[in-house]
């Protein structure tokens, strides 16, 4: 069985590893050559315009589901589908192994005086091919017989001597001809001391080279099957990584400017060392931001790997192998040896910018999508998408957007042809169905379709599934403008995540005075709508009765193209009505497999909209998660923004901890903002199912009160059940079709 025990500290070291890897120490100091400091600085600003809407995506991404083994992969194929998250988690795993042979590749660089001097001093000649081959061994002779954890542990190491070359270098002053002037003029060739002359890159073959030093937010995901709280661990191990990664990376970039020109830059790769208080440290740092780098990536890509093989991307045989992990720990073996197989490949070119530009695309494709994934969420607005933590989706589009104006900037064939190759994957695992896409995409037409009303009302019936409820109210009153009550709460509820339709009554047979009451009606409504920003359809409807109205309405679709799901009606204490026609015709509602809510409007109102009381009874549990979830959606609207929600949950003697802990794990499951001093039991001693006391007590102050009711109480009391509570504000009653799935 797989071990599960990293935390934070470990998404940390992964990504810092990277994020301050082989990169910092070989190209900062060569872009300040080629670029300048403020193209340098403007290159971090890009990188970033990636990194950070990414890794904020990722956190919103990780906090809404259970991140299980693959990282990024995982993420991405949970919200696209497997077709799509296949065609990504294959290219991010080509990036992640191939960034094995980038990292080797720069430690090989780092030994490059104790080469000079192993050949001077003792007539020892050790090309670096040798070095690249032999590091490469090495490095999967660990991960085959130790796995992540030592892996891990030998991050922290490595991540130490790299933070003590930071700090020689730091303190270092540079050589006196290193000075510059005060303009930093770079010219368009660089002449070096030695009488060189090269040519300068151009921002964006610079931006190339540095990039993959930007990549370490996607090196901490990969331990997500490792992690012992995922939802936890990713998001601040990934973010505070971010953040110490670029002030090291502004930091570093005016050290070379300030102690460095740019002919020794463009000469010297590791001119850091000239620089460095203790010299001995640059290259011993390199060495350990490659080791460090390496470990991460060759940690990272065999998850990846195993993640995809898992759900079945890779045909037969060739899937169960690679979906297999080692028995006593869980280490993907098979994966393992793919990953340093590739790594062999790729060493063998021993070019580190040609291996960065292939890194770079894979990436940028990567973090494109995860942005994307991000978007479209927030886009689909589903009730079931609550993550924890939230990004902005404008933050995110700019990170998508970026990420693919980078890859056809920076090689227009490359990026052109990487994304046909990845169109051609998608379409092979096509036939394996893409269901968790199409849930997306469904979600995002729901929200365009609020106001394209034309359009909505051509879709085909289809009514939505519980574990996605959201709210499709239909409500009826011939009270709209002597109690507004009912048209204000199928305005909060309707406001982001459903689909309200007011319908007010003109009593009476179709005549031209009936219809010119209904127009008119219909114009003081809209106009309503128009003042208070309401975002509900509203008619009006000329009918004999109470009932034929609510007869004709449940049967036609609303402004949703679907049929309502909740019928909403009123009343007050000095007007039945909507009592008497909800008990009235409750079997013919009950027939219609309508969630049903009935509005008490008292002269409190609402109150200062700040207080949401719930109560659940012993014999209520099948209105818990329905009153739950509309407590939750109301609080979405800017009216109610400020409110809190308290539950009262009534026991009797000797089940209190019972119901505690089924109603706190409900809502911790759901991730409904209810805090859990906000869940209070109330203990009623005696048999009776007559709670109206109670419930009068501690709600009088109460903005709104949810209360739940059933088929058995009407049946017995009529509209009794509704006329039991005194001296509080307005109640919402409820009456759930079906139970409400919020987990």
């Amino acid at each position: 069985m797989q071990q599960k025990g990293l935390g934070t500290f470990a998404v940390f070291m992964t990504a810092i590893s990277t994020i301050l890897g082989a990169v910092l120490f070989l190209r900062f100091g060569y872009a300040i050559g080629h670029v300048g400091l403020h193209s340098t600085l403007l290159i971090i600003v890009i990188g970033h315009l990636v990194t950070i809407p990414a890794a904020l995506a990722v956190a919103e991404i990780a906090t809404n589901q259970k991140v299980e083994g693959g990282g990024a992969y995982f993420m991405i194929s949970r919200s696209f589908g497997f077709s799509i998250g296949g065609a990504i988690g294959i290219a991010l795993f080509l990036s992640q192994a191939i960034s094995v042979a980038f990292y080797i590749i720069a430690f090989t660089i780092s030994t490059r005086d104790v080469l000079v001097w192993l050949e001077n001093t003792h007539n020892i000649s050790i090309a670096p091919a040798v070095l690249n081959y032999g590091f490469m061994a090495l490095l999967t002779i660990l991960m085959l017989t130790k796995g992540a954890q030592v892996g891990v542990k030998a991050l922290y190491g490595v991540v130490a001597v790299l933070l003590l070359a930071l700090v020689s270098f730091f303190l270092g002053t540079g050589e006196t001809q290193a000075v510059l002037d005060s303009t930093h003029t770079i010219p368009a060739q660089v002449v070096t001391a030695a009488g060189e002359v090269i040519d300068r890159y151009d921002f964006f073959e610079v931006f190339i080279f540095i990039f993959p030093a930007f990549t370490g937010i996607a090196a901490g995901l990969g331990l997500s099957g490792d992690l012992k709280d995922p939802a936890r661990a990713i998001p601040r191990g990934t973010l505070w990584a971010t953040v110490v990664g670029i002030l090291v990376y502004i930091a570093v970039s005016f050290k070379f400017w300030l102690n460095a020109s740019p002919e020794a830059l463009v000469a010297d790769e590791l001119y850091m060392e000239k620089i460095a208080l203790w010299p001995i440290l640059i290259p011993i740092g390199l060495a350990a931001a490659a080791v460090s780098s390496a470990l991460g990536s060759v940690m990272v890509a065999p998850r990846t790997l195993q993640a995809l093989a898992v759900d079945d991307i890779f045909p037969g045989r060739t899937g169960h192998w690679l979906s297999r992990g080692r028995t006593k720990d869980g280490e993907p073996i098979a994966a393992s040896i793919i990953t340093c197989a590739i790594g062999f490949v790729f060493v063998s070119l021993g070019d580190i910018n040609a291996v960065a530009e292939i890194i770079s695309m894979f990436f940028l494709v990567t973090y494109g999508a995860i942005c994307m994934v991000s978007v479209l969420e927030h886009l689909a607005a589903s009730p079931s998408y609550r993550p924890t933590f939230r990004s902005h989706p404008l933050l995110s589009s700019v990170g998508a957007v970026t990420c693919f104006y980078l890859m056809f900037k920076m090689n227009f064939g490359y990026a052109a042809g990487s994304l046909l190759i990845m169109g051609g994957i998608y379409f092979a695992l096509a036939r394996k169905g893409s269901s968790n896409m199409v849930s997306l995409f469904r979600g995002i037409l729901f929200q365009a379709s609020r106001r394209l009303q034309l359009t909505l009302q051509r879709r085909d019936r289809d009514a939505l599934d519980r574990g996605d409820w959201r709210p499709i109210i239909l409500a009826i009153s011939p009270d709209t403008f002597e109690r507004p009550g009912a048209f204000e709460m199928v305005r909060w509820l309707a406001h982001h995540q459903g689909f309200g339709t007011y319908v007010h009554l003109v009593e009476g047979m179709l005549s031209p005075d009936t219809i010119a009451r209904s127009a008119a009606a219909r114009r003081t409504l809209v106009d309503m709508g128009r003042a208070s920003q309401s975002r509900v359809s509203v008619s009006a409807i000329v009918s004999p009765s109470y009932t034929s109205a609510m007869a004709q309405c449940i049967q036609l679709p609303g402004v949703s193209g679907q049929g309502s799901n909740t019928l909403l009606i009123e009343y007050s204490d000095d007007d039945m009505e909507g009592a008497d026609q909800l008990v009235k015709n409750y079997g013919l509602l009950a027939a219609s497999k309508l969630d049903l809510v009935l509005l008490r409007s008292s002269i409190k109102g609402y109150g200062d909209r700040k207080r949401i009381h719930l109560w659940i009874t012993p014999d209520d549990s099948a209105n818990a998660n329905l009153m739950i979830l509309m407590a939750y959606i109301l609080q979405g609207h800017p009216d109610w923004r400020d409110s809190h929600i308290e539950v009262f949950c009534i026991h009797h003697k000797g089940d209190e901890e019972l119901k505690r802990s089924t109603l706190t794990e409900l809502v911790t499951a759901g991730r409904i903002p209810i805090a859990p001093q906000n869940i209070q039991m109330v203990l009623h001693g005696t048999d009776t199912k007559d709670h109206s006391a109670l419930i009068d007590k501690r709600s009088q102050h109460a903005d709104l009160t949810f209360i739940g009711f059933s088929k058995e109480e009407i049946q017995s009391d009529g509209r009794g059940v509704f006329e039991s509570y005194h001296g509080i504000g307005n109640i919402l009653f409820v009456d759930a079709h079906d139970q409400v799935d919020i987990r």
